[in-house]
């Protein structure tokens, strides 16, 4: 019985390779069902997201070769192109790979809580279709746990790492309240959409998104119950947006410094918190030399995020001291699982010798033996036929004998006379 992980991620595979091997979260049922049915599978669950697809399964065989080739048929994919970009890793080295992943220490964006979340929607979907058991339960069930450890004893998750939450959590030093704010966006791309979703997360509910193709800020306006207006009132809007962040394709400044003048004057110099993530920028220098005007462009934010980058690899580096310790413990478990079958025989063998025995001493009772004489002889068989085996053992082992009189005094409780 063996626990294997296997499967392709953003380190090992390019993305075409990766979505190759994704799985449609409708049909993520009828894979597992088929992975057990076909791939040689005695317990599987499957993760599948934009940066890994991976199976975490229990086999009775050594080798997971069918598995890989069930997901290689399953998949369509062709086993000469995947294999260079496929990892597996058994035992220990698949605990540690779950316990890692689930801490966001495997992410893109390293310590990002996303993950766990969707590793454990792909146990409830695999405990749900029928396709887990002792293992791969004990396994989840730890690796959540330590997940939780890390992120408790760890600062993995506190310091932001992307440019858009950056610019959020600059915000919240000047701002005491962000819900009592009002954000005007510029641009409707990417980075604008996810500096939107950092604010709402944030209890913000005013919203203005200024674009050039109008229909784009309609479009992440209605997401966000926001108000979209075209490029030509953004001098109308100014003094009414306490935050703003540009971020668009332009070649040229959008705001200049006279149109943030007038703003200032009409907010009677209450003060606008300005991130210009764009290159080239989209507000100009001078901006920044306004009073009132708390300007940060895209190279102050990386300077931020880099440092808290450097946070959160030294949470990493902590996180990565609990997970050895817990995959330990794991794996001290696992090979008690490995000790039952070799438990459960030894017990039956010595209650079968106790029941010959007991028969035995009953035939002589009913025979007219004497009680003293006939416990007696119950004892001292009992007592040849249990320490038959480990005398022999000894006996017949070579000179060398410290590995076996350690296990011998480790399962009795026998002292060191010759």
């Amino acid at each position: 019985m063996q626990l294997f992980a296997l499967g392709v991620n953003h380190r090992t595979a390019p993305l075409d390779i990766r979505e190759q091997a994704a799985f449609d979260p409708k049909h993520v049922p009828e894979a597992l069902r088929d992975a057990m049915t076909h791939g040689g599978a005695g317990e599987a669950a499957i993760l599948s997201t934009c940066n890994r697809s991976e199976i975490y399964c229990r086999i009775n065989d050594i080798s997971p070769e069918s598995v890989i080739r069930w997901l290689c048929d399953y998949r369509r994919l062709n086993p000469s192109t995947v294999r260079p970009y496929l990892y597996v890793h058994p035992g220990r080295e698949a605990v540690t790979h779950a316990f890692r992943v689930a801490s966001g220490l495997d992410s893109m964006v390293l310590g990002e809580p996303q993950i766990l979340g969707q590793m454990k929607d792909a146990f409830t979907t695999a405990r749900e279709a029928g396709t887990t058991g002792k293992m791969l339960n004990k396994l989840f069930q730890q690796t959540f746990a330590v997940a939780k450890q890390v992120r408790t004893d760890t600062a993995i998750g506190l310091s932001p790492v992307s440019v858009a939450f950056a610019a959020v959590a600059l915000a919240k030093q000047i701002f005491n309240d962000l819900a009592d704010q009002t954000v005007l966006l510029i641009g409707a791309g990417d980075m604008i959409e996810l500096t939107a979703k950092h604010f709402r997360e944030q209890n913000v509910t005013r919203f203005v998104i200024a674009n050039r193709t109008f229909n784009r800020a309609q479009a992440l306006a209605e997401l966000y119950d926001g108000l979209a207006i075209p490029f030509s009132d953004l001098p109308d809007h100014l003094s009414r947006a306490d935050i703003i962040v540009s971020c668009t394709a332009s070649t040229l400044p959008i705001l200049g410094k006279g149109a943030v003048e007038r703003a200032l004057r009409v907010r009677k110099h209450r003060p606008i918190f300005m991130i210009d993530m764009a290159v080239p920028r989209d507000i100009e220098v001078e901006v920044g030399d306004l009073g009132d005007v708390y300007l940060y462009t895209v190279d102050d934010l990386k300077d931020v995020v880099q440092e808290n980058l450097e946070s959160r690899r030294k949470a990493a580096r902590e996180a990565e001291k609990i997970i050895d310790l817990e995959v330990m413990g794991f794996m001290r478990w696992v090979q008690s699982l490995d000790a039952v079958p070799a438990i459960r025989a030894l017990r039956e063998s010595a209650e079968a010798v106790r029941d010959a025995e007991i028969a035995r001493a009953i035939r002589m009772l009913e025979n007219g033996d004497a009680p003293s004489e006939v416990i007696t002889k119950l004892g001292r068989s009992l007592t040849n036929k249990f320490t038959h085996g480990p005398t022999a053992a000894l006996r017949a082992a070579s000179h060398d004998r410290t590995d076996l009189l350690e296990v011998i005094r480790r399962l009795f409780p026998v002292g060191d006379e010759d």
